[in-house]
């Protein structure tokens, strides 16, 4: 189980991260694109994911992490139920999602060699 404060905080921990509202969410934005939004009253949180890393992870858990039903999930948008995630799937989600949109030089410091 992930709590909105856990989540604040992963996602903060990345370089050139920010913390924006976006409609009635939370966002996580690198050099303002979204990588991460976040509904603390649902317990929910959306990554940005490719539509390859989505196909992954939702097979970890499809309970706990699972397209947006829309056309957003067709492009890779994957809800987490905070509730339901392993830390350690949701950090490396987190981290994925963060690196797709991360100009280089930041994606570089995260990713496994």
């Amino acid at each position: 189980m992930i709590t909105p404060t856990t989540v604040r905080k992963l996602a903060l921990a990345f370089e050139e991260t920010a913390e924006l509202p976006h409609f009635d969410r939370t966002s996580f934005r690198v050099r303002g694109k979204i990588f991460a939004t976040m509904l603390e009253k649902n317990n929910v949180a959306v990554l940005m994911l490719s539509t390859v890393d989505q196909s992954v992870f939702c097979k970890y858990d499809p309970a706990a992490m699972y397209p947006v039903p829309n056309k957003w999930g067709k492009g890779g948008s994957t809800i987490v139920e905070l509730k339901k995630v392993r830390k350690d799937i949701f950090t490396d989600a987190l981290t994925t999602a963060y690196c797709r949109v991360a100009p280089k030089t930041l994606a570089a410091k995260y990713q496994a060699l």
